[in-house]
């Protein structure tokens, strides 16, 4: 605040309130700026989380959203600080763009929508300096670029076809109708491709996405939206079971599973069916087959599941300790490899609790992961190079260590029961050391389930085993779309357009994410 030292008040109380006034504002200042670095501060020990030793016990989704929050409170208490000292306060952005914009390449495919904003008590068009009269000529000017939002519109698409006849024959002439992906459905496929994005990419439940629409001026029931995903379901099988096919035709491939609650029709309970993933990612070792996942859903666990879907696998198959895996590998048709992570973590929590047997396990074991960075994205040969001289005379140190601290252990014990884990599938834990194509664990399908966990977490239940059968199909395309970093729903959009107007199933594997080419006039 600027003072006129010449025009002061002669009241002593204008005096008083002029000198309390800035005073007051050095004092909110002061408390804004010391909540300001608190905030910051919580906000680099979340960060720290990460990388921390404790980054296993902070869920990934609870560590999004507390930094969500932490970025939001900090520039809530930012723009209160510029508000409180305007005179300090940066100039709107004609200098900068901020700090989210400063140096951001900003997409070239985003329409731009330009704002004009003359100067006030200027009339531009006249031509004329209001100051002294003379003429005014252009002198360049300062863009600044913000981003702006136009929510989503739902239209009505009128197909119109003229009929045209002749006065000499008689003909009628028009178009053929359109061809539509249901018989008496309403919506196009572009709103089906909408409807399922939102649902099995941005887990939006149908309800929400009801309410949603609603507010965008188009009422329409829960229920429609679940019948326009299913007729886009019915499109998209055909492209899933082909995807399906390249997947285990790979000679390599991770296994994983999760729990997905189901409802049990006329019973009034919830029973839990599985949901199965397939995953495939040649990148660590410069493969050539593109990365792929597949989603299968049934209704229980057993063993005979995952043996039926990969039935025609031949390979090596990484999986967890799950014991339903090991009939495939009692012929010569399927390696299993075991993961590194599972057994790690057993060791883990006793590490946090104090043991320093499991505190060292963990240490032999992070020298084996650190080595492992060193050697992603080689060939697989050289990768089975270096293990071979790095990394195996360290498992078999490890693996000697296990087995002399074992009988000193009692017998039942939490340490105990993590070493015999390790021991019983060491075998298996040691095929990534003869096969550079192999990881050390399973975390690239433990990554294909996330999204899957988010949206059971949303939707609670899925409502019908017909329910989780249309999730693993659109799942699938929607998770290996975004593996080849192509965007679900303009994929979506397009290849439901194509099958719907009569595309040949004799092409539908140019229709798999990676091979898969957006329409011309897309």
């Amino acid at each position: 605040m600027r003072f006129d030292l010449d025009n002061l008040p002669a009241d002593p109380a204008l005096l008083q309130q002029l000198v309390r006034d800035p005073a007051e504002v050095v004092e909110r200042q002061k408390a804004n700026l010391a909540e300001l670095e608190a905030l910051r501060q919580q906000l680099r020990q979340m960060q720290r989380t990460v990388f921390g030793r404790r980054s296993e016990r902070l869920d990934a989704d609870q560590l999004d959203l507390g930094l969500d929050d932490l970025e939001a409170d900090i520039a809530r208490v930012e723009a209160k600080l510029a508000t409180d000292s305007p005179d300090t306060a940066p100039e709107p952005a004609e200098a900068t763009e901020g700090r989210e914009g400063r140096g951001r390449d900003w997409p070239d495919h985003l329409p731009h929508h330009d704002v004009i904003m003359e100067p006030e008590g200027l009339d531009a068009a006249a031509g004329v300096c209001p100051c002294c009269g003379d003429a005014l000529h252009a002198a360049g000017e300062t863009i600044a670029r913000m981003v702006d939002y136009v929510p989503a519109q739902v239209r009505v698409l009128r197909i119109r076809r003229p009929k045209y006849a002749c006065r000499g024959c008689g003909t009628l002439h028009q178009a053929s109708a359109p061809d539509k992906p249901a018989a008496k459905g309403m919506a196009t496929p572009a709103m089906q491709a909408h409807v399922i994005t939102s649902r099995y990419c941005d887990h939006l439940p149908f309800y929400r996405q009801a309410q949603i629409l609603a507010r965008n001026g188009f009422p329409v029931d829960r229920s429609v939206l679940a019948r326009w995903a299913g007729q886009a379901c019915w499109w998209l099988e055909t492209v899933q079971e082909e995807l399906a096919k390249a997947v285990f035709a790979s000679t390599k491939l991770f296994a994983d599973d999760t729990p997905v609650p189901t409802l049990a029709p006329g019973t009034g309970r919830v029973k839990t069916g599985r949901f199965w993933a397939y995953a495939r990612d040649d990148r660590p070792w410069q493969g050539t087959d593109p990365p792929a996942v597949v989603y299968a859903y049934t209704s229980d666990r057993k063993g005979e599941r995952p043996a039926g879907h990969l039935r025609d696998f031949h390979g090596v198959l990484q999986v967890d300790g799950y014991a339903g895996f090991e009939r495939l590998a009692a012929g010569n048709r399927v390696v299993l490899a075991a993961c590194w992570s599972h057994a790690r973590r057993r060791f883990y929590d006793l590490a946090e609790n104090g043991s320093p047997i499991a505190a060292e396990a963990l240490r032999r074991i992070a020298r084996l992961h650190a080595i492992e960075e060193r050697i992603r994205g080689r060939t697989a040969d050289e990768r089975r190079q270096v293990r071979q001289a790095e990394s195996a005379p360290q498992v078999a140190d490890l693996k000697l260590w296990l087995v002399r601290e074992l009988p000193r252990l009692p017998g039942r014990s939490k340490l105990a029961e993590a070493i015999r884990y390790a021991l019983g599938r060491w075998k298996a834990l040691c095929v990534y050391l003869d096969d550079g194509r192999v990881e050390m664990d399973t975390n690239t399908v433990e990554r294909c389930i996330r999204p899957v966990a988010l949206s059971r977490k949303n939707s609670l239940f899925a409502g019908s085993e017909g329910g989780g059968h249309r999730w693993a199909v659109i799942a699938s395309l929607v998770e290996t779309c975004k593996l080849n970093g192509v965007e679900p729903y303009a994929y979506l959009r397009d290849i439901l357009e194509r099958m719907v107007n009569g595309y040949p199933a004799s092409r539908v594997a140019d229709l798999l994410p990676w091979n898969w080419k957006p329409a011309v006039n897309s």
